[in-house]
């Protein structure tokens, strides 16, 4: 590893807030991933008969552990077909939650949107769904959703970014002025429009928001290109006859990333924020998915249940907060007069 790396590695450990919510935000991602093994309808393990079945992986019916079962789904939450396992030695293991994000929680207590208790532990909403198995598949997607169009919308800003840094002229005044327009699209207009003929979709909201996204980094790469392009190696490369793709993504790209990767982390908190405006509104995911807007959404419409309000504040300003600290850090790690330790030279 170079000593520059070893340098910007250092100054990120240093960031103490940041190194934290780093490793806060990684742990929640990766427990995420796995939903369907900390909140779900089904069993993880069962037991029958000498055989062992995976619910969790495969939706046996009942006829296929019970004799005198029927030839639909078995319903695990059903006593009478629990008490036909349990009556024939047979066992199960739950996963923490024994509700997914779409369960309907049956025999509550008290109306739905019902407060935590031992079962529900963060309550349920309005739809007798567990509210918090609808937050850990909700982070996953959101999350998902923002890495992904980070990702795409990043490689698309970069390249057209350095287009318009290395050529200049003609081919950098007609992008700008056709960002320029494009930028003044009324992104909300065109997206009601969209959903008044499509369903929206995970993708179709991911290629709609991409269209607009790319923008956010073009500025910053433009600018890094416009200032390598006239450095003294870069003339002298051209002189040899290196080409304008290898100058551009081996030489020059190099040194534009570090302003392009300080801004990651913000860029992705801003594609979940959009994500869940687009929830909360009514535009986003298709009815039923289990999202952060939608259920800020079931806040504001349920004031009597508190505690979804509560639930989908803490658990989207926490997601942004970390993203923020992350990014600040990283900030510091690329930050030329930063020096190991924090200081600044």
């Amino acid at each position: 590893m170079s000593p520059l790396n070893s340098r910007r590695i250092a100054n990120f450990r240093a960031h103490r807030r940041g190194m934290v919510s780093l490793v806060i935000f990684a742990a929640l991602f990766f427990l995420t991933l796995f939903a369907e093994l900390l909140a779900n309808d089904r069993p993880l393990v069962a037991h029958l008969d000498g055989h062992w079945y995976f619910p969790v992986l495969v939706e046996y019916a009942e006829s296929d552990l019970v004799p005198d079962g029927l030839p639909t789904e078995a319903d695990w939450h059903d006593p009478e077909f629990m008490r036909d396992v349990t009556g024939r030695g047979g066992w199960v293991v739950w996963p923490p939650i024994r509700y997914s994000h779409a369960t309907v929680v049956r025999d509550l207590t008290q109306p739905a949107p019902s407060p935590p208790s031992w079962r529900n532990w963060l309550g349920t909403d309005d739809q007798a769904r567990d509210v918090m198995a609808r937050v850990i598949y909700g982070f996953r997607i959101s999350v998902l959703f923002g890495f992904t169009l980070t990702l795409a919308a990043s490689l698309i800003g970069i390249v057209a970014g350095a287009v318009q840094g290395y050529y200049g002229g003609w081919t950098d005044l007609l992008f700008q002025r056709f960002i320029e327009i494009w930028s003044g699209m009324p992104q909300l207009f065109l997206l009601i429009i969209l959903g008044s003929v499509i369903e929206p979709s995970f993708w179709t909201l991911l290629v709609f928001l991409l269209l607009f996204s790319w923008m956010g980094l073009v500025g910053v790469v433009r600018a890094e290109f416009l200032r390598g392009r006239n450095l003294d190696y870069v003339r002298a490369a051209r002189a040899l006859g290196v080409s304008d793709g290898r100058l551009m993504f081996q030489h020059i790209l190099p040194n534009a990333m570090v302003a392009t990767l300080t801004f990651l982390p913000f860029i992705l908190s801003g594609s979940v924020t959009v994500l869940s405006t687009l929830d909360f509104l009514g535009f986003g995911l298709p009815p039923g998915s289990a999202s952060l807007g939608e259920l800020l959404s079931q806040g504001k419409n349920n004031l009597q249940a508190p505690w979804l309000a509560f639930t989908g504040f803490v658990v989207l300003g926490g997601v942004l907060t970390l993203l923020i600290f992350i990014g600040e850090a990283v900030r510091d790690a690329f930050d030329p007069r930063k020096l190991p330790g924090g200081e600044r030279s």
